[in-house]
């Protein structure tokens, strides 16, 4: 070969790495996502998602190409939803979706969705148009606290990126009752769960790229930017990570319970000091569908106090204090067992291993999807078990009784809003301490700036606290809920093949 030839070859390899895209010699697929701007409509979706899925964690009915790897670009809507595109049918038919590691289903809004409003706000799938479509018709229905989403199934192609998922099972959803769906910036749902989770068992789209050899390794990634104004949402990556996402090395730990993204997680520190709560281990999930930081209201009630987020005084809180007050006190300087301490005053009862609502069955979880729902629902009751774990957690510090009585009673002041919302002083971020979770081992630390939500610019701007309780009882719980305000700060990586998931720092 000339020299002149080797030149034309060298040349043509240059231009033609100019005008590729860099994601292509990364062997991955990127997909460049746009932002919507804030509004109020989405604070309104965010409430009743986290009723919606805390009446799925109770026990309600369950949601219950050989390349390296494929990425879907997301979206970021307020720091408070992820969204990102697929297609589905062929040719593809365009959704935005949900990436959701806390449900296993696929659904979009159906073309024969008449009679309700959200479906005609959203795109919706026409089977007529697609050559790949295939009949299935049994019928499906997605339950929440707002109502429920009922459909049926089909069959079809699931575009990912430059991957395409044969004969995939989804929902048409024909009825998206309530003010969740018509708000919503999403037009549909894909879960990324276990199949266990799966309302009708059907198999979930991770799964089918796996077993199409669609991807090498069976793992996934998330990676969200938490900038709202800044690039791209954030990146989903299907058969591997971005390193350009995360710093140093993962922390990895075994996934404890199939079903959800489950594991256990150690003590949880403010400004550095013991809660108390979860020396002993708590069971968490990583939940890509859930906004905020979710766990038991004991907890995120002495958060909220430490950041100076304003709930709704709880008169039952107050009255627990006042009128048994110093008899829990007394009961846990005699060393009573803590769990029995509300059932001796006589808020609770007893069952054998916790409190619970006088007068309510308790119901063990048996593995047949009975619901643990109703388990001490009474305020009172509530109320007690609560400032036993503030109390127990003041003796340690070996607080003075009237000191402990008056901080309970100012922790009163903070329980969370019924909605799950406190708000803060935007102006009061820099004196507000660090809040840290122990999971394997090591401490994984937020910031002020990354568990606050900042809505509006200006005078107008409000800041809201990105903890927000939800109390899930025995045995399945207490269950914290690390949503996108943790995974914003921890690039996540699920790895399906060994079972575990992982976290390191954002990038």
């Amino acid at each position: 070969m000339g020299t002149r030839s080797v030149a034309l070859v060298l040349l043509a390899a240059v231009l033609l790495q100019t005008f590729l895209p860099a994601s292509s010699a990364e062997g991955l697929v990127r997909i460049g996502l746009k932002k919507r701007p804030i509004d109020q409509n989405s604070r309104v979706a965010e409430r009743l998602s986290a009723e919606e899925k805390q009446r799925l964690l109770r026990g309600a009915n369950s949601l219950g190409s050989g390349s390296e790897g494929d990425i879907i670009a997301l979206k970021n809507y307020m720091n408070a939803q992820y969204f990102g595109e697929i297609g589905v049918g062929t040719p593809a038919q365009k959704f935005t979706v949900i990436f959701d590691t806390g449900s296993s289903n696929l659904w979009v809004p159906s073309s024969k969705c008449y009679f309700s409003i959200a479906c005609y706000l959203h795109s919706r799938y026409k089977s007529g148009q697609s050559s790949t479509y295939k009949k299935n018709g049994k019928p499906a229905a997605i339950h929440y606290g707002t109502g429920a989403i009922a459909g049926y199934f089909s069959e079809d192609s699931v575009t990912l990126g430059d991957l395409v998922v044969k004969d995939q099972e989804f929902i048409e959803a024909t009825k998206e009752p309530g003010l969740t769906f018509m708000v919503a910036k999403f037009d549909g749902i894909l879960g990324l769960g276990f199949q266990e989770i799966s309302v009708g068992n059907a198999v979930p789209v991770w799964y089918n790229m796996i077993k199409q050899g669609l991807i090498s390794d069976p793992v996934f990634s998330f990676w969200f930017n938490r900038h709202a104004g800044e690039g791209e949402g954030g990146e989903l990556v299907f058969g591997g990570v971005d390193p350009s996402h995360y710093k140093g090395n993962h922390t990895y730990v075994p996934v404890t319970q199939k079903g959800y993204w489950q594991f256990n997680m150690g003590d949880v520190l403010v400004d550095g000091k013991s809660t108390g709560f979860c020396k002993g281990g708590c069971a968490a999930i990583a939940d890509s569908g859930t906004s905020l930081l979710a766990g038991p209201t004991a907890i995120i009630t002495e958060i909220n106090e430490k950041i100076g987020a304003t709930g709704v005084v709880s008169q039952e809180c107050k009255t627990v204090v006042s009128q048994y007050g110093q008899q829990i006190l007394d009961l846990l300087l005699a060393e009573t067992q803590p769990a029995k301490i509300c059932s001796q005053v006589g808020l609770c009862t007893f069952d054998g291993t916790h409190g619970v609502s006088a007068g309510i069955r308790s119901v063990v979880d048996n593995g047949a999807g009975k619901s643990n729902g109703d388990l001490r629902s009474d305020p009172m009751c509530n109320a007690c078990e609560m400032a036993v774990v503030w109390m127990q957690n003041q003796l340690a510090q070996n607080k003075t009784q009237d000191l402990i009585l008056n901080y309970i009673n100012q922790l009163c002041d903070r329980l969370p809003s019924p909605m799950g919302e406190s708000s803060v002083d935007c102006a009061s971020l820099k004196s507000m301490p660090d809040i840290a979770f122990t999971i394997g081992g090591k401490k994984f630390s937020l910031k002020p700036e990354q568990y606050i939500l900042k809505v509006g610019e200006g005078p107008a701007a409000q800041c809201i606290s990105g903890f927000t309780a939800m109390d899930i009882p025995p045995p399945r719980g207490p269950l914290w809920i690390l949503g996108d305000v943790f995974m914003g700060a921890y690039h996540t990586v699920f790895d399906y093949g060994k079972l575990r998931v992982g976290f390191a720092e954002s990038a």
